[in-house]
């Protein structure tokens, strides 16, 4: 019999229950992503207070007991009785999920909290919340388990705290039962975000303090978004000149733009509305990109800075080197998803288009030196796409004729199915040959490099069609390139780089790395791309059918088995001739190094490396965009200087596994 299905068997959640219940519908994960959200969540609230002019400076304390605080000098949470809940307005905003300033007519014209739900939450998945309020020349003070009030709010006349004439100071801990994963916080993910905060909102300070460490850092950027531009540009051989920069309010609108050219070939944009990162555009990203795309279409044909018969510059050519930021403030941002990736209001459009159009067309006029610059730039990536077009199309071509659509050297696998399959560029043709002898041909497909391959840092798509490293591996991946890159044409879910572990095989990878970057960074925000750790030592027991390879990984974990198994043979009543090699101490009979890949035989490869059972993978992620862009331009660059200082000061500290995006 069926069980019976009614009334009884619907649960109602009440209060904070539903966030306790069920956390990554408001977080996005109780991972190291969710917990890191906590602090943006409380932090948002006080930026919007200094967005809205009444606060100067956010600090953030890691403290030493586990806890953080975040504090403000704005107007303070307001503590009267709220009239919907009876309750104060302090306890109303911190229990209620949906209650705070950022309604209708509340308290923000702007704000980056669209859904007013943060505090509430980061309450309820919190084991303790101090709540301090400064008003009025009295102090306010409540405190909260896992959401709930452990008493009424308090008034404390003229008692020295951690504000100064008023402001709002909220210390939380989080419930270790909801994050299992961890609850340390990382000082350099919580500075990145105070950092960023403080070139959206010129004049404004923010400030982080370790308890655990002492690290202190502190930011104020004056420039605001004009600053940001200029950093990010670091490493980059800007074009002559200061950045352009303006900011103009177009009815409720608030729009400001920074832009600077340099000499790379790559983009860098950054859109943001109400101080949220939207990294899919949206209207505010489309009216930019219209507008500048025009007004240097504009300037170039009005100058004779393009011939009557030449095409016209597309957007393409226009972003070649292109590093701008976009900041709108509006007071009722409409973002596309939960996580506010896109931004949807189509008055933005119109008014950042007009401010774009009016304002770079001026700069443009009055600094013709820089604007032939950013026009010539542009000629020259318009010819050279057309150059990467014809060479693209002359070896697909080619392709075709030879009746080969893959490379030749390519050992394909005998499966279609994409998220089965899996690609290794293995470097050698000594390993590619063991590699495939040892492989699972069914869903493993190997391709070999010869050497290393072209920086593409300091390369357009024109130079990459006449690299034969370059095009097998295009052609191998299958999704295209360029205008024509389709992520749904990936042959493979998983790209696997396998170097030797070496200087040499870190250099091909890193080399490889790039290329995905700059070129198909989609492959690698899907997940697809992995670096294979191949072991370093074999420790070898016994002999004949008997014999046995323990295989070891890197020098730590070499003296750790070591010293676990000289200590288990002491604890059995082995003698333990201490004079004696150590690798023999601890019962192995032999022990090889690895110099390379080359130096396995099938077998081995496939035991240690390929073998899905048992192998190593590293997978690669994009962590932080911005800070792998800046790396790669160190790395990868022209700027020899800022790269030879890059490798000195983590010359004597660097590992391998550290050598992450």
């Amino acid at each position: 019999m069926a069980d019976q299905y009614d009334g009884s068997k619907i649960q109602v959640l009440e209060g904070l229950e539903p966030v306790r219940k069920r956390p990554g519908m408001y977080i996005g994960s109780t991972g190291v992503d969710g917990l890191h959200h906590l602090i943006k969540e409380i932090a948002d609230n006080s930026i919007d207070e200094a967005i809205a002019g009444y606060a100067t400076y956010v600090e953030v304390v890691l403290q030493s007991d586990g806890g953080v605080r975040v504090v403000d000098d704005g107007r303070g949470i307001p503590v009267d009785k709220h009239e919907k809940t009876g309750k104060s307005t302090l306890e109303t905003v911190l229990t209620v999920l949906h209650a705070g300033g950022k309604f209708g007519d509340g308290g923000y014209k702007v704000s980056s909290g669209l859904h007013g739900v943060g505090s509430s939450v980061v309450n309820a998945l919190s084991t303790r919340m101090v709540a301090e309020v400064l008003r009025d020349g009295k102090l306010y003070h409540q405190e909260y388990a896992k959401g709930v009030p452990q008493g009424d709010i308090e008034a404390i006349p003229n008692v020295e705290s951690k504000l100064k004439n008023s402001g709002t100071s909220i210390t939380f801990y989080p419930d270790p039962t909801i994050f299992k994963e961890t609850i340390e916080f990382n000082f350099d993910r919580v500075a990145d975000y105070l950092r960023h905060q403080a070139y959206l909102s010129k004049g404004i300070k923010t400030s982080l303090y370790d308890e655990r460490t002492g690290e202190r850092e502190a930011f104020y950027f004056e420039g605001g978004i004009k600053s940001y531009v200029q950093k990010l540009n670091t490493g980059k051989e800007p074009l002559e000149g200061a950045p352009f920069y303006t900011d103009k309010q177009i009815g409720d609108i608030g729009v400001e733009i920074a832009v600077q050219y340099n000499e790379t070939f790559n983009e860098i944009m950054k859109p943001f509305a109400n101080n949220v990162l939207t990294p899919d555009g949206g209207t505010h990203a489309t009216g930019f990109r219209t507008a500048l795309n025009r007004v240097v279409n504009d300037y170039a044909r009005k100058n004779g800075l393009l011939k009557e018969k030449e095409d016209s510059l597309t957007g393409d050519d226009i972003k070649e080197g292109l590093t701008a930021v976009i900041l709108v403030k509006i007071p009722d941002p409409q973002f596309e998803g939960q996580t506010k990736n896109k931004l949807g209001n189509p008055e933005v459009r119109g008014a950042v288009d007009k401010v774009m159009s009016e304002n770079f067309t001026y700069y443009l006029e009055e600094n013709p030196n820089i604007a032939k610059k950013i026009v010539g730039k542009a000629v020259l990536a318009a010819r050279a796409r057309k150059a990467a077009r014809a060479a693209r199309d002359n070896v697909l071509r080619k392709s075709a004729m030879d009746g080969l659509n893959l490379p030749s050297k390519l050992a394909d696998c005998s499966s279609r199915d994409p998220s089965a399959c899996e690609l290794y560029i293995v470097e050698g043709n000594s390993a590619a040959g063991s590699a495939k002898e040892g492989r699972d041909s069914k869903i493993q497909a190997i391709l070999p490099l010869r050497g290393k391959v072209l920086n593409t840092e300091r390369a357009r798509l024109d130079k990459m069609f006449a690299n034969t490293e370059i095009v097998s591996l295009i052609k191998a991946m299958g999704c295209g390139i360029g205008e024509q890159f389709d992520l749904k044409g990936a042959r493979y879910h998983k790209i696997i780089f396998m170097t030797d572990a070496d200087v040499d095989g870190s250099h091909i990878s890193t080399l490889l790395l790039t290329f995905f970057f700059r070129y198909m960074r989609e492959v690698v925000e899907a997940g697809y791309v992995y670096l294979a750790k191949p072991p370093l030592f074999g420790l070898v027991k016994g002999t004949g059918s008997n014999r046995k390879i323990d295989y070891v990984f890197d020098e730590a974990e070499l003296e750790k088995i070591l010293d676990v198994k000289i200590a288990e043979r002491k604890a059995a009543g082995t003698k333990v001739d201490e004079n004696q090699e150590r690798y023999k101490q601890a019962g192995y009979s032999f022990q090889q190094r690895f110099k390379g890949l080359g130096e396995m035989d099938a077998t081995q490869l496939w035991e240690t490396t390929m073998n899905p059972e048992d192998r190593v993978l590293i997978q690669v992620r994009i962590e932080d965009a911005e800070r792998a862009d800046a790396i790669f331009t160190k790395l990868m660059g022209d700027q020899v200087d800022l790269r030879k200082n890059f490798i000195q000061n983590r010359a004597a500290t660097v590992k391998i596994d550290d050598l992450d995006i």
